[in-house]
C-alpha cells in the first residue's frame, strides 16, 4: 500500500526576486498572477515573462467559462513552463494548462479528453490556506451543474512549489483568515480519512500545532501579530496540503461545494460554515476511533476539556472570522433538499474519505441545522 507521495520538489526563497533570478525566469515562461501582486514584486524586475492577469477574465474562484477564456488567448503564446503566482483560483487555472490538446476544460474534468503533461508548472501560493502547491488536485465552478468539480490526475503535480513569505505580505485579513482556516481543516480532515497513515498523519499534526498556535498568538495580540508567523502559515499551510493530498478531505468540503456554487462564497469561508458540524456528527455517529485520537490532539493544543473542543475551536475560529446562517449567504429552505441531492450526485469523490459514512438524512440535517 502507497503511504506517501510528493512528486514537487520543494524551494524556500525570503523574496521574490531572489526566485526569479535563480529560476532564470525569460520569454518561455507563461506567468499566470494578479495585478495586485505584479505591481510591487515583478514589475520593477523587468522579467521578458508573458504575463496572463488572471482578474482581466472575471472576479472571484474559478470557473469553467473564466478558465476557458484565458485559454482561448494563450493559445496565441509560445511557452515552456507555467509559473502560477497567486491563490487558489490562480493556482486551479493554472494546473489546467499543462494538459496537451486542452480546448475546453469541462472535458477534463469530466475527463473526456486523455490527460497528458505537456509544460512544466511552478507554483507560487500568495494565501496560506490551499496548500494546492503540492497537491494534484484543481478545483473549479461548472456553471452549467451549478457546482463545483475536482479533477485529481497526477499530470496536475507542479514540478516546482516554492514558498515566499514576502508574498503573503499584502493579503487582506479576511483572505488570510479564511485561507489558515481551510488549511485546518485539511489537516483534521485529512487526519481521520480512511486513508490517513502515520505519514500523512505526522504531516497533519504538525499542521494543526502551527494553526492553532497562530490562531491563539492572534487572539491575544491582534490582527497585526499574522506578519510574524507567515512563514510558519505558509509552512503549515503546505504540511496540511501534503496530508490531504494523500489521504483527501471529506464531507466538510463535499457539503461546502454547492454553497460556493451557487451563492459566490469564497472556498475557505464555505468550509468553514460546516467544520465543526461535521466533526460533532462523527463524534455522534462513531465516536471511538481516529476522531478520538484527534480530538486529544486539539484539545491539547487547546488546553481544553476533550468534551468542549469543537465548542472552544469555534470560540477560537470567531477571533479570525464570524460563522453566519447560510440563509445569510441567499440560500433558502427549497436548497437544503436541492444541496443534498447534489452532494450525492456529485461528490462522492469526497464523501468517500468521511471518517464514518453519512446518509443523505444526516446531510440533510446539517444544512437544515446551520441553515
Amino acid at each position: 500500500m502507497q503511504l506517501l507521495k510528493l512528486k514537487s520538489r520543494l524551494h524556500r526563497f525570503e523574496y521574490f526576486a531572489d526566485f526569479a533570478k535563480e529560476f532564470e525566469l525569460g520569454d518561455k515562461d507563461l506567468v499566470i498572477t494578479n495585478e495586485f501582486l505584479y505591481e510591487p514584486f515583478m514589475k520593477s524586475l523587468g522579467l521578458k515573462c508573458h504575463f496572463v492577469m488572471q482578474e482581466n477574465y472575471g472576479l472571484g474562484e474559478p470557473s469553467d467559462e473564466m478558465m476557458n477564456s484565458i485559454l482561448a488567448d494563450i493559445k496565441k503564446v509560445d511557452f515552456r513552463r507555467i509559473v502560477a503566482i497567486g491563490g487558489g483560483t490562480v493556482i486551479d487555472i493554472s494546473k489546467l494548462f499543462v494538459l496537451k490538446n486542452l480546448d475546453n476544460v469541462t472535458d477534463a474534468f469530466e475527463r473526456r479528453i486523455p490527460l497528458i503533461k505537456d509544460k512544466e508548472l511552478v507554483i507560487l501560493p500568495t494565501t496560506c490556506g490551499t496548500g494546492s502547491e503540492v497537491t494534484n488536485i484543481s478545483i473549479a465552478e461548472i456553471k452549467a451543474k451549478h457546482t463545483k468539480m475536482g479533477l485529481a490526475d497526477d499530470t496536475l503535480f507542479a514540478d516546482d512549489a516554492v514558498l515566499i513569505p514576502e508574498l503573503l505580505r499584502g493579503l487582506p485579513f479576511r483572505f488570510y483568515a479564511a485561507s489558515s482556516i481551510d488549511a485546518l481543516i485539511h489537516a483534521m480532515e485529512s487526519y481521520v480519512s480512511p486513508k490517513a497513515n502515520p505519514y500523512t498523519q505526522l504531516y497533519s499534526k504538525a499542521a494543526m500545532e502551527i494553526i492553532i498556535d497562530v490562531f491563539d498568538k492572534i487572539a491575544r495580540h491582534g490582527e497585526e501579530y499574522r506578519f510574524q508567523r507567515f512563514g510558519d502559515m505558509l509552512v503549515a499551510s503546505n504540511y496540511a496540503g501534503i496530508a490531504f493530498g494523500n489521504a483527501g478531505v471529506g464531507a466538510v468540503h463535499a457539503l461546502s461545494y454547492p454553497l460556493g456554487g451557487n451563492y459566490h462564497v469564497p472556498h475557505g469561508e464555505a468550509n468553514y460554515q460546516f467544520f465543526t458540524e461535521i466533526f460533532k456528527l462523527y463524534r455522534t455517529k462513531a465516536p471511538k476511533g481516529t476522531i478520538e485520537t484527534l480530538e486529544g490532539i486539539v484539545a491539547d493544543i487547546l488546553r481544553s476539556p476533550i468534551a468542549d473542543v469543537y465548542d472552544n475551536l469555534d470560540k477560537l475560529l470567531s477571533n479570525l472570522l464570524q460563522k453566519k446562517p447560510l440563509k445569510e449567504y441567499g440560500m433558502t429552505e427549497a436548497d437544503i433538499d436541492l444541496f443534498t441531492e447534489n452532494v450525492i450526485a456529485t461528490q462522492q469523490r469526497l464523501l468517500a474519505n468521511n471518517y464514518t459514512s453519512l446518509t443523505k438524512e444526516d446531510i440533510r440535517n446539517v444544512y437544515k441545522k446551520l441553515f
